[in-house]
């Protein structure tokens, strides 16, 4: 009997059979069926996650995105029981990350952080944007809202709302402000001050706030509007002035800042969202998995006040759900 009858008896038979030939015909045979058996082992896929996740946060290290990136990918890892490391891939405000995010492979190793900017915003400021918003990503959950504050550099000669759109309407020719791109958070909050003020100075566009900030703090750039996360630790510390948030309410974080309606901007409400996505075809298996370890991570005492102390409202449960994201998306 040739080895190829051998084998196709051997397929045929059942497992005494196979035992009772192996013995009959050698160890030779046995090896054999060891390597026909062997692929098939090899192909059941291991639990997930069992290697590290990237996290693609879309600008750069030490802005508000990274930070509440960093602070939920945190809690998130001791969940998983895998690492969450952190990859900051900046540029076009916040897109170009995202676009790297939507191509990547979708087995839940990569995820991607998006927020207003560029989930909302940037489909109308870009015409030839690489991604849809609606239909590129599947949803995880949404994280977290960031209001916008008003800060200028400590020096400048305005504690008021009121004086600072006095001041930059009469010295907008020689003022610099500071966005993190085109389609980001600061950018479009910048547009709308100047909408309502009339005050449109030189705007440099950095690769993210946190760069922008340390500017800032140094007197480089006059003044910037960016998220309250970012913001909070250096008005606390007294390195810079905030005017005015850009909300209907205070916020805990800064209780003694007005809010733009306060102080005489009534039209100025802005505040970021901030939320996770996987790419297109994720298996729903896994996108839940990692939609658990947000709600984890949202639920932990010490997580909530992490992101709490430094302005972020925080989503009730409802509103954190793969599917009140994708309508939020949508809408």
């Amino acid at each position: 009997m040739t080895t190829r009858v051998r084998l196709a008896a051997l397929a045929a038979a059942g497992p005494a059979t196979v035992i009772g030939l192996a013995f009959a015909t050698g160890f030779a045979l046995v090896a054999g069926v060891a390597q026909v058996a062997a692929p098939a082992r090899a192909q059941v896929p291991a639990p997930y996650p069992n290697r590290p996740i990237t996290l693609i946060i879309p600008f750069a290290a030490g802005g508000p995105t990274d930070t509440i990136g960093r602070i939920t990918a945190d809690n998130m890892s001791r969940t998983l029981g895998q690492t969450v490391v952190i990859e900051n891939v900046v540029g076009a405000g916040g897109t170009t990350g995202v676009v790297r995010g939507a191509a990547a492979a979708p087995d839940g190793y990569t995820i991607i952080f998006g927020h207003m900017g560029t989930h909302g915003a940037a489909p109308a400021l870009y015409p030839n944007l690489k991604y849809n918003p609606v239909t590129d990503f599947e949803p995880i959950g949404m994280i977290a809202a960031t209001p916008v504050v008003i800060v200028t550099r400590k020096d400048l000669p305005v504690n008021t709302l009121a004086e600072f759109v006095a001041y930059t309407r009469a010295n907008a020719a020689t003022l610099t402000t500071a966005h993190a791109g085109v389609g980001s958070v600061s950018h479009v909050a910048g547009l709308l001050l100047g909408s309502l003020t009339g005050a449109r100075p030189a705007a440099v566009a950095y690769r993210g706030t946190g760069p922008a900030l340390n500017d800032l703090v140094g007197g480089q750039i006059d003044y910037l509007c960016d998220q309250i996360a970012n913001v909070a630790p250096q008005v606390q510390a007294g390195t810079v002035k905030a005017i005015a948030i850009a909300t209907a309410q205070r916020s805990p974080a800064l209780k003694d800042v007005p809010t733009a309606a306060e102080a005489g901007l009534a039209n100025l409400e802005v505040s970021s969202w901030n939320a996770l996505f996987a790419p297109k075809g994720t298996p729903p298996e896994i996108v839940a998995r990692l939609t658990d370890a947000l709600d984890k991570a949202l639920d932990d005492a010490g997580t909530r006040q992490r992101l709490l102390d430094i302005g972020n409202v925080l989503p009730e449960k409802p509103a954190r759900t793969p599917q009140a994201l994708q309508r939020f998306v949508e809408s």
